[in-house]
């Protein structure tokens, strides 16, 4: 799968922010550029500049009140349940928008070890 420029810009933001996280692999899944952590998923650039984020879903309808964020979906109308939320591109340009969203990432991923 051929990435877009703002998929391949976002997925090198990312890159740099977990740069010394542990080991670091990239999947294509969920239409997107999937960045595992120690064989975790934690994230996935989509082609259009957004992302997709794992979060625990005990704090999902809170970070679903973000600016951006919405419940993320597996194709039209097919929800990907609590857990999963896509964030728009515009809500992450800023660096530390992006630094917040990656940290609810990895602070799910602690709590799945």
């Amino acid at each position: 799968m051929a990435m877009t420029t703002a998929q391949t810009a976002l997925r090198d933001r990312v890159l740099e922010l977990i740069a010394d996280g542990g080991t670091v692999r990239e999947v294509s899944m969920f239409g997107g550029r999937s960045v595992m952590l120690d064989e975790k998923m934690i994230v996935s650039a989509l082609k259009d500049g957004g992302l997709l984020v794992r979060v625990d879903a005990d704090r999902h309808e809170e970070l679903l009140a973000r600016p951006g964020a919405a419940q993320a979906e597996m194709g039209a109308g097919r929800d990907m349940g609590p857990g999963w939320i896509e964030v728009a591109a515009d809500a992450i340009a800023d660096g530390d928008q992006l630094a917040e969203w990656i940290g609810v990432a990895m602070e799910h991923r602690r709590r799945t070890r």
